[in-house]
């Protein structure tokens, strides 16, 4: 980041339009409430870490910005395998149990990858009408 770093208005806007949507999707109770709660939400929950990255590096590589929240949220799910007591107290309340998850489930890693590559293409997107060349 240079001295004078800004970040891009449309990635703050975007960044702020996910949270209340992401948001909204755990009390969504209509068509397809299952999946909408629980892999859709996936989804979102990658695109937002990995446009707060972006937002920090805009001239970084995306393949390296999706890939690390791809390892970081498939981390996290393998975790909830164990019950590390630090880990269960956060998990108590919304936001741990937004952040962390609380069941291991293998058809997560299905949506941290789309939640990825939607990502990718997002970045992609951001960079070349910024013209933002990356490393």
């Amino acid at each position: 980041m240079g001295k004078n770093w800004e970040p891009d208005k449309r990635v703050i806007f975007t960044i702020l339009l996910l949270i209340p949507i992401g948001i909204s999707t755990k009390f969504y109770d209509g068509y397809a409430k299952s999946w909408v709660n629980n892999s859709l939400s996936d989804i979102l929950y990658v695109v937002f870490w990995t446009l707060i990255l972006f937002s920090l590096r805009p001239s970084s590589n995306p393949y390296k910005i999706c890939g690390l929240v791809f390892i970081i949220s498939s981390i996290i799910e393998i975790s909830q395998l164990w019950n590390f007591p630090i880990i269960i107290e956060l998990r108590k309340g919304f936001i741990g149990k937004s952040l962390f998850g609380n069941t291991f489930i293998a058809s997560d890693f299905l949506y941290y990858f789309l939640g990825s590559c939607s990502s990718y293409f997002l970045i992609k997107y951001f960079q070349n009408s910024a013209n933002i060349d990356n490393a």
